[in-house]
């Protein structure tokens, strides 16, 4: 019964695909990636002879988490071509020339027929799933040709379909995992509750990707120009109603001649307008980047990419995304730098924001009066007496570090069960 109703879903998936594909870019993109897939992975495939590592990733974020295994498996295992698979358009076309792998495509939508025919094609040697994305039929197919699949900083929650009465067919994707990676306890006992015991709880491998580009940073043309040694607000991520809270909270530091970076999570020209709007006069990195000079105390980041390194320039670091259904992002990439992290309410299914918070290494706003006050009063506080700043970001820093070395235990498992030969 429960495939029944996951073929139904599959169904209706793409033909809601279809329908928003009408208005929308990123369906459009979903649709359009999609389109001659196999007769791409075909091609790209003819002529390789060497084993295959399959890598898959449902957006940019859960790039972010297996690119710090992706490159240690490149590094030891130099032999096997890096396959890597997307879901999400906003991970594809992001990372479609990411040179750490081989092949890159669009994940052909699920069906027995399609991952047959991909695995028959791709023919791995070992499947990484990063997080989540279980499709059934990949999944069983992978386990019936007897292929090594892990699961990589897995998250699980009691309110998922794993662990709730309607969950069967959920569970019996987990059966297909040779083992399970796991953030935390908790969600290692979730699974231990249900039967799952080939489960470890290494961490999040996304502590080991930001303290990598921490330890190799590489400075962003013109933005040390730009700073020139004034007080920084790095915002990132950011949606319409931070921007809004942002430049309520802006307007009430005037005096204090800070300095804004907006690095918008959506980059298409009507956002970019509306925050031209909100803040008049703001110059965008591409008009920097092109020689244009401005006296603007706001720079606007036109593109994708680069967020991760500019919290380095930043004296206090916004992360967005508190303010929508889905949640803050990635309020690591701030937190590595050593930098005062501040996000909105919808914070909570994020543990290591929860922790964040718990230990003074960042705080979190929820502008009950929606005139940007309460936001103005954290960002004062901070532009005043340097000194909170700076112990609140060594305790954001520190955290960092107390938690990287996941990557490293995924990558002693499949060393010691000897997954992939040398």
């Amino acid at each position: 019964m429960g495939l029944i109703f996951y073929n139904f879903f599959l169904f209706f998936y793409v033909a809601g695909i279809r329908l928003a594909a009408v208005y929308n870019n990123k369906a459009k993109q979903w649709l359009k990636g999609r389109k001659a897939i196999f007769f791409q992975i075909q091609q790209q495939f003819a002529e390789n002879k060497n084993p295959v590592i399959w890598m898959h990733c449902s957006s940019l974020g859960e790039f972010e988490q297996g690119r710090p295994v992706l490159e240690q498996l490149k590094l030891h295992y130099p032999s096997y071509k890096i396959l890597l698979t997307f879901f999400s358009p906003s991970g594809y076309e992001v990372q479609k020339n990411y040179n750490g792998a081989d092949f890159i495509f669009y994940l052909p939508m699920d069906s027995y027929n399609h991952a047959k025919k991909f695995i028959g094609i791709t023919k791995p040697a070992l499947a990484i799933f990063v997080k989540y994305d279980f499709w059934f039929y990949y999944l069983k197919g992978i386990y019936k040709n007897k292929i090594p699949l892990l699961l990589i900083s897995g998250v699980f929650r009691k309110d998922q379909p794993f662990f709730l009465w309607y969950g069967g067919l959920h569970r019996r994707m987990l059966g297909f995992f040779q083992h399970l990676f796991v953030q935390d306890g908790n969600s290692q006992t979730l699974l231990s509750g249900i039967g799952v015991e080939n489960a470890t709880t290494a961490g999040d491998t996304r502590f080991d990707r930001v303290s990598e580009t921490a330890k190799t940073f590489i400075p962003v043309a013109h933005v040390q120009e730009f700073c020139n040694g004034s007080i920084i607000i790095v915002a990132g991520s950011t949606w319409p109603a931070d921007e809004k809270k942002i430049q309520l909270a802006m307007v009430h530091l005037e005096n204090l001649k800070a300095k804004l970076i907006i690095a918008p999570h959506e980059i298409n020209p009507d956002h970019l307008n509306e925050i031209k709007r909100l803040f008049p006069g703001c110059i965008f990195y591409s008009d920097l980047k092109n020689g244009n000079k401005s006296s603007s105390s706001v720079l606007v980041i036109d593109n994708i990419g680069m967020l991760s390194r500019l919290y380095k320039y930043a004296t206090i670091t916004y992360v967005g995304g508190g303010f929508t259904k889905d949640g803050i992002h990635n309020v690591l990439e701030a937190a590595v730098f050593g930098k005062p992290v501040i996000f909105g309410p919808n914070y909570k299914k994020y543990r290591e924001a929860v922790e964040l918070i718990s230990i003074g290494g960042a705080l979190n706003f929820e502008d009950k009066n929606g005139d940007g006050k309460d936001l103005a009063k954290i960002l004062q506080a901070f532009i005043v007496n340097k000194e909170v700043a700076n112990e609140m970001g060594k305790l954001a820093g520190n955290y960092i570090q107390q938690h990287i070395g996941a990557s490293q235990k995924i990558l002693n498992y499949i060393q010691e069960k000897r997954l992939l030969t040398k």
